[in-house]
């Protein structure tokens, strides 16, 4: 995720672009209403914002860890669900990306980060057990695609192809000063799958 977003990033004028990252949720904010901490740091008119991790961490993250239990969930997919509604009524766009990693890939990526010295911050105590919770992590982004809509899933074992599949989705789907289709380029379909 963050990668992608760095890429993303490098090429637009922070002035009107953003990366929000928000850190686990404080005392105050778990007593709150799940979505308050959100809606904060929605786009203001005319910025992009881009999310490293979402609200969806309640579905999948904090589901698999046991930081909510299935009744949270459960309403956190209908509210949800709900709220990018609204959000799209009140003209804030919404692209969805699910970063799809064989869990292969992800073996190998985080036994790089463990024996790389420039990689060790990237590698948390919950990343390190993702691998034996593959199966649940797995149910959980079931739950998620079959409840909520409009997500572009993007087989992510080449960051590389990833990377650029993303991008082109969001110039193709956008409208833009400058926009020309052949810099732009076709979209892997072999990558890149609309939901």
């Amino acid at each position: 995720k963050g990668g992608t977003i760095k890429r993303f990033m490098e090429h637009m004028n922070p002035k009107s672009a953003r990366v929000v990252a928000l850190d686990k949720p404080t005392e105050t904010e778990r007593a709150q209403w799940y979505f308050q901490r959100y809606v904060k740091e929605l786009p203001k008119s005319g910025e992009i914002t881009l999310w490293d991790r979402s609200w969806y961490n309640r579905a999948t993250v904090e589901r698999v860890m046991g930081f909510a239990d299935m009744g949270e969930v459960a309403l956190f997919l209908e509210h949800s669900a709900l709220m990018e509604v609204l959000w799209k009524e009140s003209g804030i766009r919404l692209t969805k990306f699910w970063l799809d990693v064989s869990k292969k890939e992800q073996a190998r990526r985080f036994k790089e980060r463990e024996h790389n010295p420039l990689k060790l911050g990237k590698l948390s105590p919950i990343d390190r057990v993702s691998q034996e919770k593959w199966d649940e992590y797995t149910e959980a982004e079931i739950d998620i695609l079959n409840n909520t809509d409009r997500w572009v899933k993007v087989k992510s074992d080449c960051k590389r192809s990833a990377r650029i599949a993303c991008m082109q989705y969001v110039l193709l789907n956008n409208d833009y000063a400058g926009k020309r289709l052949d810099n732009i380029g076709e979209i892997d379909k072999s990558i890149l799958e609309n939901l």
